[in-house]
């Protein structure tokens, strides 16, 4: 099959679009034809080099396609069927699996980290990533969805408990992981204030459901959230930036209210008053992904049409550098999609 694949770590440039066997499908998985696979902050990361990655590598954790053929084991499952996958591999058997917890998996991954992902034609995963979609979705918008609809529902309502009336804060609006939280904010009765870096992308956000938004390249976050709020700032800041708006996220809060955090797009290390911390008695929430039960919880709103997928662009796999350099350049709105 046809694989985008790097045989070492660098720029957009060492992706190559080559052959690679074919999976070999074991009784207890199903062989899905990818059709979509969206892309995440992640794959640039990764592209880059991170700890664990074993070369050549394959990305690609948002997958949607059509069931080929199923394992000896699989009984409710047949070819021909849509399905996307869930964007994650545990183990299923340790105490935190059978407790419902996999992200606290000693043995926890997001698909196409630690092991190949869906920038190929073909995958074989457990039954259990498994979920059939309806033809109300296309393949782009169903593969646009996974990894950001559930990272953003165990951010806002397991880490959370989002409700009714609260203000909330989502850093970048316009990426993929944004577009959902502002849906998620709007679905629950709560007021959403939104930061993009451009006009275009603030009245996307606006589109969407956003009750405010700011642009933070040009105006100070904090200074424009204690205008919008009338000096009560927020109860939740969704931050997924990092470095670049840490000390403004915390500024956006008011006593007793909580940031959570699910990445560092502009970098790792943020610095604070820890007075601070313990004065307002904030609360600093750290996410992972999420849980089957929030997968499967969050997808049910989808399917219901309550979250909307935003897909970006679409570019064949063999242009995958070319969608890389999108994402990288941050001129997207929504997610960039790869088609094999």
């Amino acid at each position: 099959m046809k694989a985008v694949r790097f045989h070492e770590f660098g720029g957009p440039e060492v992706m190559k679009y080559e052959d690679v066997p074919d999976p070999t499908l074991r009784h207890d998985q199903v062989l899905v034809q990818v059709k979509a696979c969206a892309l995440n902050h992640l794959d640039l990361f990764i592209r880059k080099g991170l700890p664990g990655i074993r070369l050549p590598h394959i990305c690609g954790s948002d997958v949607s396609g059509d069931i080929i053929a199923v394992g000896d084991y699989i009984t409710d499952l047949e070819p021909g069927q849509r399905v996307l996958l869930a964007p994650m591999t545990f183990c299923g058997v340790c105490p935190k699996c059978t407790e419902g917890q996999q992200n606290f998996c000693p043995q926890f991954s997001v698909l196409g980290y630690l092991n190949d992902g869906g920038n190929c034609e073909y995958i074989a995963v457990p039954r259990v990533n498994v979920l059939p979609i309806t033809e109300e979705l296309t393949y782009d918008e169903a593969a646009s969805l996974p990894l950001v609809a559930l990272t953003a529902w165990h951010m806002l309502v397991s880490r959370c408990g989002i409700k009714p009336g609260d203000t909330v804060l989502v850093l970048g609006g316009g990426s993929g992981i944004g577009t959902i939280a502002i849906q998620i904010c709007k679905m629950f009765g709560a007021l959403c204030i939104a930061t993009a870096g451009d006009e275009a992308k603030l009245d996307q956000c606006k589109d969407l459901g956003a009750d405010h938004v700011i642009n933070h390249y040009k105006q100070k976050i904090a200074d424009e959230v204690k205008k919008i709020t009338n000096r009560q700032m927020c109860d939740i800041v969704f931050e997924h930036v990092g470095k670049a708006t840490w000390a403004e996220s915390m500024k956006s809060l008011k006593p007793g209210g909580k940031l959570v955090t699910c990445g560092a797009t502009t970098g790792p290390e943020a610095s604070f008053d820890i007075r601070f911390l313990f004065a307002r008695q904030l609360s600093f929430l750290g996410s992972f992904m999420g849980t089957m039960g929030d997968f499967h919880e969050v997808m049910k709103h989808i399917f219901a049409g309550k979250i909307k997928p935003v897909v970006d662009k679409s570019f064949p796999l063999r242009e995958a550098a070319a969608a890389h350099e999108r994402l990288e350049k941050s001129e997207q709105f929504g997610k960039v999609i790869l088609n094999p």
